[in-house]
């Protein structure tokens, strides 16, 4: 089995808040008392971080839940909890993360060390402390600790090369990059050999070099996941440069111009920006009968739009003038990074909501609200009528008049449901 795994799916969770405390001070010569539960620790965050010591994502097939730790609970004397432990999870440098639910794209990790924050801490509860006022001056009640964020990842290697190879299956793909750098890919003379993408440093010069990857072999159908094409195409967006490798002897029949357009066909159907990236032709097999005289129709075929340079991987004739004009064009090809929108978070006191009717009941969603009543003790009367009271505040029995409620009408915000009643919201 191949240890190289470029896409992952796993779930996070970050820790739930501490509960506050619901305590009272006793305490000699102290008259009076008075409020003293603490708060409780917030919960763990969930942090990805791109470490350039893995070169796979096989470790989360193994592994596919996370979970950060859990805040502690408040404690009486105002002591406040301990903060849940952060979790973070090491990925590969060059990992796309996703969120499966909407594939919206949460971070592109392409540098050591480089973090994103995806599953954020729930909030500790406040203790009752907190809730003490000068009408209320021995509150009965306390928040729970607000539940962390979760949710399903979808994790999606793309390799970091500066040049990739692409090319119909047995076109002398690896023989190249074992001809031009220190790599072992896997090498037999029948298609499909190479089962997974292999990187290679080529140096150009003392102190210049590049990273070379060779893909594996693509054929007609790739983008529609024929072959193996649809699961490694998504290495050869990364690349600045391409190196189209086609075999020019035209053993079994087959013909390099045709091939040679199949494949560019392949990567446009993929991603369109592929078809108008800088690419080098290496007309492979020179050094078999007949070759040579394919290469000089290749080069007529493409005219001006494309380089056509005929090259042997086995011999090494005309590979390293080959790799020259690589480095060239790739000095001067700038690098694109993935678009990354930014990535907004509704702030804890940034309170939005909106009222659906879904039939006879009414809804009221909001990130804000729902977190409100999820960090709500509901068997304590206190604390509901002061979540009531919050309620009619930021005007969410106001908008559920607009929408037309009449008293009996069930009510639902997150798990809570309740009956209206005229002038209140329980």
């Amino acid at each position: 089995m191949s240890l190289f795994k470029d896409y992952a799916k796993i779930w996070v969770k970050a820790g739930d808040g501490g509960d506050g405390c619901t305590a009272f001070r006793r305490e000699k010569y102290v008259p009076y008392g008075g409020p003293s539960g603490g708060d409780g620790g917030r919960g763990g965050h969930v942090i990805l971080r791109a470490d350039e010591g893995l070169r796979t994502l096989v470790d989360f097939r193994y592994r596919r839940h996370y979970k950060a730790g859990r805040g502690a609970h408040g404690q009486g004397k105002n002591r406040h909890g301990r903060q849940g432990d952060d979790l973070v999870i090491r990925v590969p440098v060059g990992v796309v993360v996703r969120r499966a639910e909407d594939g919206a794209i949460l971070a592109d990790l392409t540098a050591d060390g480089q973090e994103v924050l995806v599953a954020r801490g729930g909030r500790g509860g406040r203790g009752n402390a907190r809730f003490a006022t000068a009408e209320r001056r021995a509150p009965r009640f306390a928040e729970k600790g607000e539940p962390g964020e979760e949710c399903w990842l979808e994790l999606e290697l793309k390799l970091l090369a500066d040049v990739g190879l692409v090319g119909y299956p047995n076109a002398g793909k690896s023989t190249l990059l074992s001809r031009v750098s220190s790599a072992c890919p896997r090498i037999a003379d029948y298609p499909f050999t190479t089962l997974e993408p292999c990187l290679g440093v080529v140096r150009v010069d003392e102190g210049v070099s590049f990273v070379l990857a060779d893909i594996p072999g693509l054929i007609e159908g790739a983008h529609r996941g024929a072959g193996l094409g649809h699961r490694f195409l998504r290495h050869v967006e990364r690349t600045r440069v391409l190196v189209h490798v086609v075999d020019a002897s035209g053993r079994e029949g087959r013909d390099p111009v045709e091939d040679f357009h199949v494949v560019n066909r392949e990567l446009a159907a993929y991603d369109p920006n592929l078809a108008s990236r800088p690419t080098v032709v290496a007309a492979n097999k020179i050094d078999l009968p007949g070759a040579r005289e394919n290469v000089a129709r290749l080069a007529e075929a493409l005219g001006a739009r494309h380089e056509v340079y005929g090259v042997s991987a086995v011999t090494g004739e005309g590979v390293d003038r080959l790799i020259r004009r690589v480095y060239q064009i790739l000095e001067s090809t700038p690098v694109t990074l993935l678009h990354v929108p930014e990535l907004r978070r509704e702030e804890p006191d940034q309170v939005t909501f909106t009222v659906v009717r879904d039939g006879e009941d009414f809804l009221v969603k909001g990130n804000a609200v729902e977190r409100r009543v999820a960090m709500t003790d509901l068997s304590n009367p206190e604390a509901v009528h002061y979540l009531q009271n919050w309620l009619i505040r930021i005007g969410v029995e106001d908008a559920l008049r607009a929408e037309g409620i009449r008293p009996g009408a069930t009510v639902r915000i997150g798990d809570f449901e309740f009956t209206y009643a005229e002038n209140a919201t329980s």
